[in-house]
Formats: structure tokens, C-alpha cells, sequence
């Protein structure tokens, strides 16, 4: 406000039109020049005698600077015009400003000072349409009142909330998967694939793709992404080439080696490795079902199973593990139930990362004479239901209409059950419907 301003010191003319000025005015009675806004001289600036020597400012021999004359009196300011600005009391006609006269030795030649604009406020509606939503604050998901900070604890009760991996779901068409870190692990080391391609005659293929990282092995739970990811983009790939899809299979295993390969080479690898681990590593099991074909393909203990849509009918399993308990009842050393009650039950022999013996991927081809789904699945869950008899007991019957639905009810059947492990699982149907046509 114009009374919060310094005064400032008395002028002689309006620096505007030249208008003489009375002492203690504040606007020009000429042309209305608002005499409070009219910048101090500098007093720090060097100056230079025109032939280049310094002048001295401060020197006894300068000459002194004539006191200001007083300006004849001129007629008051009109109280109603007071506070105008300059732009709003333009003078209908403003007098030629008098030429500024150099003062002996000071030089003028000195670069303009740029001149201040006026910015245009912002369009408060552009800026509206502009600004970036703020994102929602997160609320605790133990006291449901706390708000979660950036290191994914709550401000209220310090709870960690769970990870993005803690917990995921995906239903791309007509199947599904849900994948859990279970009661008692720390995070969750497990990772699927899904997706839906056109096979070169215009009939569908359903992809499911579901690994589990080998804890004692560094990174394991990249070593599950990196597999899924593999095997699944190599066959969504391959089969609308027309590559058989149990050849397709095949190298799908093979790509996801290679990439579970490429992770003992990282830095972060390295960073993490411990004395007592090994190479990332990782277990694989998929399914691709088409109108008439179901292939399996594994590497590992994780599991296929086939359950009909006729609970008449028996269910299967459809892989054999790569385990030292399978190994025994193979040799027919024990019997299954033997096998899988000793400690060793669950000592995998074969398993995707850089230091497997050897890479022995299996595929096996089946056609099924009646509908029903393919249960793709860890150990995380099976050790709930390892019998294809008990696994069907807790499919449900409408599992091929409704794959998520069942996805979450055979992995809740593994939390109830104790929840030791993550689980994870994929739900497929047989066969493949027509409307599942499409690449996801």
C-alpha cells in the first residue's frame, strides 16, 4: 500500500513531463506521474572520467554537486485521483521531458537496464486442467486409520504394509491366476504369466506360466520374473507362427533358462551373494490349451493337475517332480507316502539357473475327452492338496466360467490350511472357447 512506502526525497520536476513540483507532492498535477515509485539514484556505482581515469567520488577536488533549486509552487493534486495509477490517469497531453545533461566527467554509455514487465496472471482454469492430481494418501491396512509413509510403514501404528508382490491377481480373458505370499515367509519369491494367442487357423491358445524361486538361491524372487516373463512372451511368440505347441513349449523353457542364466552375471547378484547361496534359481511349470490339445511343460517340483468338469470322471496329475522323493518311488526304494514324509521330500534336482547340472526341460501332450480346467500351481499349494483326487475336491465345479473365483479359493485353501509357503496358482479351462480368441 501507497502509506507503507519510504518517502521519497523532494523532486524539483516531474521526471515524467518536467512539470515544476511542490514539496511533499506525490503525484504530478501535470500528467499524474506517481512521484512514491521513482527509484533512488545509485550511490555505489563506479563511474569514469571520459578520457578512461577513474573519477574519484569521494575526492576533495571534485567539483560539489549544486543544491537541488526549488520548485515554484503548482496547484494541489485533486484528492479524487489520489492512488491513481499511471496507467489509469493517462494525461490527455503530456509535455516533452526535458534532456537529461551528463554531469562533468560521468559517463552514460553504460548498457540499458532491462526493463521490467508486467506478467499476465494465469488463467486460473488452464492451470486447473494443468496440475497433476495429487495422489490419495494410503491408508494403513492393519489400523485403517494411519497414513502410510514413503518407506511403506504406517505413521500410526508402524505397521509394514504389504508389497506390490505381496499379493497379485490377473484375469486376462478366460483364465486366471492369483499368487500369495503366504503366512510365513517374508516376501513372496513367486511369479506367473498369462496371456491368449490366435493360432494360424483362427482357433485360440491359452497360456499359463507359473515359477517359484528356490530360497536358498540368491534373488530368488527375480529369478521367477524373469522365467515367467520369458516362457510366456516366447510362446505367446511362437504358437501364432504355427509352431507346434508342444515344441513351442519347449523352447519357452529353454528362453526362460537364459534368462534366469543372466542374472548370476549382474551386480546385484553379486551385492546380495552370501556364503550358503547359489545362483538364482528357479522351478517352471506351464500349460498351453487350445480347442483339442492341452500341453504341459516343467522343470522343478511346481505342479499341473487335471481336474474334469464331470467329477464322474478321475482327475490327474499331469507332471512328474524333479525331487529326491520322486526319485525314490521311481527307483522303488519307497512308496509315495513314505517318500514325501521323509525331510528330504522336497530336495529338488532339477531347476533353471546357472548352476543346474543340466538343463532338462519336459513336455508332455494330452487330449482330453471331456471339458474341465488345468490347476497350474507351486508347492505352496499342492502340499495343501497333493492327491489329483484331493485337488479336485477343492476346485469348484463352476471353476471354467469363474478361473479367478477359483484361483482365490484354492490359494485361500492353502492359507487355511497354514500358509507355510508362497502360493500361487493358474486356473485354464479345456478347451479353449472360441470367444478367448486374442492376444493379451
Amino acid at each position: 500500500m501507497m502509506s507503507q512506502m519510504p518517502r521519497q526525497a523532494a523532486l524539483p520536476t516531474c521526471p515524467s513531463c518536467a512539470e515544476p513540483l511542490d514539496a511533499g507532492d506525490r503525484f504530478c498535477g501535470a500528467c499524474g506521474y506517481d512521484l512514491s515509485v521513482v527509484p533512488p539514484h545509485p550511490e555505489d556505482h563506479p563511474t569514469l572520467t571520459m578520457n578512461g581515469a577513474a573519477h574519484a567520488a569521494a575526492s576533495d577536488s571534485a567539483p560539489p554537486v549544486p543544491p537541488a533549486v526549488p520548485a515554484p509552487p503548482v496547484a494541489p493534486v485533486p484528492p479524487e485521483t489520489a492512488g491513481w495509477s499511471t496507467a489509469a490517469r493517462a494525461p490527455a497531453q503530456a509535455a516533452p521531458a526535458a534532456p537529461v545533461v551528463p554531469a562533468p566527467g560521468v559517463r552514460f554509455d553504460r548498457p540499458a537496464e532491462p526493463e521490467e514487465y508486467s506478467l499476465q496472471a494465469p488463467d486460473p482454469r488452464v492451470a486447473a486442467d494443468s496440475a497433476p492430481a495429487p495422489e490419495p494418501a494410503k491408508v494403513c491396512v492393519a489400523c485403517r486409520a494411519g497414513r502410510v509413509d514413503d518407506d511403506g510403514y504406517c505413521e500410526n501404528c508402524g505397521h509394514a504394509q504389504p508389497r506390490e508382490r505381496d499379493h497379485m491377481e490377473a484375469e486376462p480373458g478366460l483364465l486366471a491366476a492369483v499368487s500369495d505370499r503366504g503366512l510365513r515367509h517374508h516376501r513372496n519369491e513367486d511369479a506367473f504369466g498369462l496371456g491368449t494367442a490366435v493360432l494360424p487357423d483362427g482357433s485360440p491358445a491359452l497360456v499359463a506360466i507359473v515359477c517359484d524361486g528356490v530360497s536358498s538361491a540368491t534373488r530368488p524372487d527375480d529369478a521367477s520374473l524373469a522365467a515367467s516373463r520369458a516362457a510366456s512372451e516366447s510362446l505367446l511368440a511362437a504358437l501364432p507362427q504355427g509352431t507346434h505347441p508342444q515344441a513351442a513349449m519347449h523352447e519357452a523353457i529353454v528362453a526362460a533358462s537364459h534368462a534366469v542364466n543372466a542374472l548370476a552375471g549382474e551386480p546385484a547378484t553379486a551385492r546380495e551373494h552370501a556364503p550358503h547361496q547359489n545362483a538364482p534359481a528357479c522351478t517352471l511349470v506351464g500349460a498351453v490349451v487350445t480347442a483339442g490339445l492341452l500341453v504341459v511343460g516343467w522343470v522343478g517340483d511346481s505342479r499341473a493337475y487335471w481336474v474334469p468338469a464331470d467329477r464322474g470322471a478321475p482327475a490327474a496329475r499331469l507332471t512328474e517332480d524333479d525331487s529326491w522323493a520322486a526319485q525314490m518311488v521311481a527307483a522303488g526304494l519307497m512308496n509315495e507316502a513314505e517318500a514325501y514324509a521323509d525331510e528330504r521330500a522336497h530336495a529338488i534336482t532339477g531347476w533353471l539357473g546357472a548352476d543346474a547340472y543340466e538343463l532338462e526341460p519336459h513336455t508332455a501332450s494330452f487330449k482330453p475327452d471331456r471339458p474341465g480346467v488345468v490347476v497350474v500351481c507351486t508347492d505352496g499349494l499342492w502340499n495343501y492338496a497333493e492327491a489329483a483326487e484331493e485337488m479336485a475336491e477343492v476346485v469348484p465345479l463352476d471353476a471354467a466360467v469363474r478361473p479367478l473365483h477359483c484361483a482365490r479359493v484354492l490359494v485361500g485353501h492353502a492359507l487355511d490350511g497354514g500358509g507355510h509357503d508362497n502360493v500361487t496358482v493358474a486356473v485354464v479351462p479345456f478347451p479353449a472357447p472360441p470367444q478367448g480368441a486374442g492376444s493379451a
